[in-house]
């Protein structure tokens, strides 16, 4: 898609593809705290220069649309699961899934966890400046253990019915999976003791009506996934050890983005003088050919 600038009014403004704010780019080495974002992790996974370019030189890349829909969703899953949450009692999920020792997790922080534009779960990475953030869009506890149980709400419109594994084997899901096992890292590394067993709430749209009559059908699964941690410190310690250094990776080959950056950059500068084409090799050759 084609994405134009706008500021906070609204208003479409110049856009000069780098951020305004210095804060929200990281200098390699800096002391000053800068957190980094379950999909700012992700992005990192997937391409190293793109998660470079964003986190690093500050790059400011095209935006997507809002889930609105998806957002409502979890917005009024939160009112329900609140309510269970000031009284104490089992969700109404829980009782038919085996799950009558569950009820939502109290914690006066609750809210902060869940705001992931703002807040969310918070931890420091070892010694350095380094702050891991994720938005967690709830937690459930164990009655009889004491552990809190990762939650991740998911909407999706597909037909037939959804099954554990294929749910969980989808490749798609891949960043489902990736965000329970961080979520789980950050509660663990804030001190909490989570169960072994996280849940996705997927609400999958029906298509079987005769109309829309402004009413949409769910179906409701509690999928089980067993979250592992294994391998992870490792990688966030390799995405640390990227951000300060002060060359561009190499881009994965498979990324759409980088591909795309690269063919538009020969487009537009095909019949450019040396100056143009000195700007793309900077932007998309490795640092031993710069």
């Amino acid at each position: 898609m084609i994405d134009l600038k706008r500021n906070g009014k609204k208003e479409i403004v110049k856009a000069t593809g780098v951020r305004s704010r210095e804060s929200s780019s990281y200098t390699p080495n800096q002391t000053a705290d800068f957190k980094i974002s379950r999909g700012r992790f992700s992005n990192f996974l997937s391409c190293k220069r793109c998660f470079y370019l964003d986190r690093v030189m500050g790059l400011d890349p095209p935006g997507t649309p809002g889930w609105t829909l998806n957002e409502t969703t979890d917005f009024l899953l939160k009112k329900e699961f609140d309510e269970c949450r000031e009284s104490q009692t089992p969700h109404r999920l829980f009782v038919p899934n085996g799950l009558g020792h569950v009820v939502p997790f109290d914690h006066p922080e609750m809210d902060n966890w869940r705001n992931s534009l703002h807040r969310g779960l918070m931890l420091r990475h070892k010694e350095t400046s380094i702050i891991l953030t994720g938005g967690v869009d709830d937690i459930w506890l164990d009655t009889r253990t004491k552990q809190l149980i990762v939650v991740d709400y998911k909407s999706q419109a597909k037909n037939g019915l959804v099954s554990k594994q294929e749910y969980l084997d989808d490749p798609y899901h891949e960043g489902y999976k990736l965000q329970m096992n961080f979520y789980a890292y950050l509660l663990k590394g804030m001190g909490f003791d989570v169960h072994p067993t996280s849940y996705f709430l997927v609400c999958n749209a029906k298509r079987d009506g005769d109309g829309f009559h402004k009413t949409m059908n769910f179906d409701e699964y509690l999928v089980p996934y067993n979250w592992t941690t294994d391998g992870l410190e490792d990688q966030i310690d390799e995405m640390v050890d990227l951000m300060n250094q002060h060359e561009i990776p190499e881009p994965n080959e498979c990324c759409k983005n980088c591909a795309y950056a690269d063919q538009y950059a020969k487009a537009v500068h095909l019949t450019s003088n040396s100056g143009a084409q000195s700007i793309q090799r900077t932007l998309f050759s490795s640092a031993d050919e710069i």
